[in-house]
């Protein structure tokens, strides 16, 4: 014992004897070995400097970079896909397709570059329904999941042991008896408090589970940042799901720490399944090293909607990749805006593109509105939304904190013709850290519908005016510098 304790001592010794060393070579790692923002690599410098090999060992957890991996391609699906998105490149060219969807003829620059980007092929016979409600959300969604036949495909970034899951648990396991294919993935950090015993008893029950990147020994999490964000389900691909609504009470507005819980989900039918299939078959492909595209009918069998035929793209990003297409959505749908720009986000740190994207809007004299909640469920988080909002309410937006509970609602609506919602929030952890995906609805009777749910939800906003913001007590005034100092790393 005495040993150990003298090798420690010696070791310790060892490295504050050498500390600068030590920081000089852990800020060329993070400087000249790591592509990412200037802003972030200054404040990890910053971190280096003022809690020295702690700090380094903080962007182990934290800021290492993934942009090198290739996570989720499969060749063959890309070689199928590469098919459709040339064709549908030739018609937007040709003006063809714009003949057949009126409704993309303003934004065809944005179909091209989600195409380019992400494969987006767009699709234009979906029916949309669009649900605010959690208790609505998953009223339909249990239903669904009961008319289920061959599969039913569900990816949460939060599920939680419940009051909720035990609800949709129950007809699962119901399912799966009756021989239809069930599968579960969750992110492991999202689902910390859920014991491998509870997964592993959903497995003995013929529910298939698969965890995303799982943590060491059940309790340390190497990856805090780069979670998988993204709420997907499919089933039969008859019907898929995606939005902003995690699996637990909360979000059924059970939980008093947060009362009632805003969130917008929406529930599609029609050829845009196929981007929320695919999405979720590369995830699980990674997670659970099952391939499932040997299987044709995981790409097979979706029937056209006929109700509101909307036009609808589905994009993703992650940190897989160099670019980031949703926030590029977020630009350019802002920088397209004519007259109004509606914003929902329960956190609001903007990059540098997506911040002078508003302001240009702002002073071109197109009226913005941000909606951010009242309270925060992440301290550091929230003040660093009110100092970004500040500054919105400074140039004249307007910008309202929404009062009746917690808002969790994630996008975009501009000029009641398209609006961009998911699982993204605007900020820079959605847009360069976790795995999101949204879905972008081309459609004006939509766009007006999201609108009005935004409108409605006014009555029970404050808006902030320039005075009040102005006239913040000093300790906000201190919360919302620390904040937005550390808020590339939040």
């Amino acid at each position: 014992m005495h040993q150990l304790w003298d090798g420690t001592v010696m070791v310790l010794q060892f490295v504050f004897g050498h500390l600068v060393f030590f920081n000089l070579i852990f800020a060329i790692i993070i400087v000249f070995f790591q592509r990412r923002d200037p802003r972030t690599v200054w404040t990890w410098l910053m971190l280096l400097f003022f809690i020295p090999v702690l700090g380094f060992v903080f962007y182990l957890f934290l800021g290492t970079d993934m942009h090198k991996r290739k996570m989720f391609r499969v060749k063959e699906i890309e070689d199928r896909l590469n098919e459709a998105i040339r064709q549908q490149e030739h018609q937007l060219k040709s003006k063809e397709l714009q003949k057949h969807a009126p409704d993309i003829e303003d934004y065809s620059d944005l179909v091209m570059f989600n195409l380019d980007t992400v494969g987006a092929v767009l699709s234009d016979t979906n029916d949309i329904d669009i649900f605010v409600d959690g208790n609505a959300k998953f009223d339909a969604l249990i239903e669904d999941i009961r008319q289920a036949k061959e599969f039913i495909h569900i990816q949460y970034y939060i599920i939680k042991n419940d009051v909720l899951f035990n609800r949709i648990k129950d007809v699962l396991t119901e399912k799966a008896a009756q021989g239809v294919e069930v599968r579960i993935l969750f992110d492991a950090m999202g689902c910390r408090s859920v014991r491998k015993s509870y997964w592993e008893k959903l497995n003995a029950q013929g529910i298939k589970t698969a965890e995303f990147f799982p943590a060491l020994l059940r309790r340390l999490h190497l990856r805090i940042n780069y979670r998988n964000h993204r709420k997907i389900v499919v089933i039969d691909n008859r019907v898929a799901y995606v939005g902003g609504f995690n699996i637990g009470k909360e979000y059924i507005s059970l939980d008093p720490r947060f009362g009632y819980w805003r969130d917008t989900h929406l529930r599609i039918r029609g050829e845009a399944i196929m981007g929320l299939e695919l999405r979720f078959l590369l995830d699980w492909n990674y997670a659970a090293r099952e391939d499932l595209f040997a299987d044709p009918k995981y790409m097979q069998g979706i029937c056209a909607g006929h109700r509101d035929r909307c036009d609808v793209q589905i994009i993703y990003s992650g940190p897989d990749t160099l670019l980031q297409p949703i926030r590029d959505n977020y630009v350019r749908l802002i920088s397209r805006a004519k007259e109004k720009i509606y914003i929902q986000t329960p956190y609001f740190i903007p990059d540098d593109a997506v911040y002078t994207a508003l302001m240009m809007a702002i002073h071109s004299g197109v009226e913005v509105n941000l909606m951010i909640p009242c309270k925060p469920d992440h301290p550091f988080v929230y003040w660093a939304t009110y100092s970004y909002m500040g500054e919105l309410v400074m140039a004249g937006a307007n910008c309202y904190i929404y009062n009746k509970g917690f808002l969790h609602a994630k996008g975009v609506i501009v000029d009641d013709e398209v609006f961009c919602y998911g699982t993204a929030n605007m900020d820079i952890r959605s847009f360069a850290l976790n795995f999101e995906v949204n879905a972008v609805v081309y459609d004006e009777a939509k766009a007006k519908e999201m609108t009005d749910y935004f409108r409605e939800d006014l009555r029970y906003c404050t808006q902030v005016t320039k005075s009040m913001y102005a006239s913040r007590p000093l300790p906000v005034r201190i919360k919302e510098q620390v904040s937005r100092l550390l808020s590339p790393l939040l």
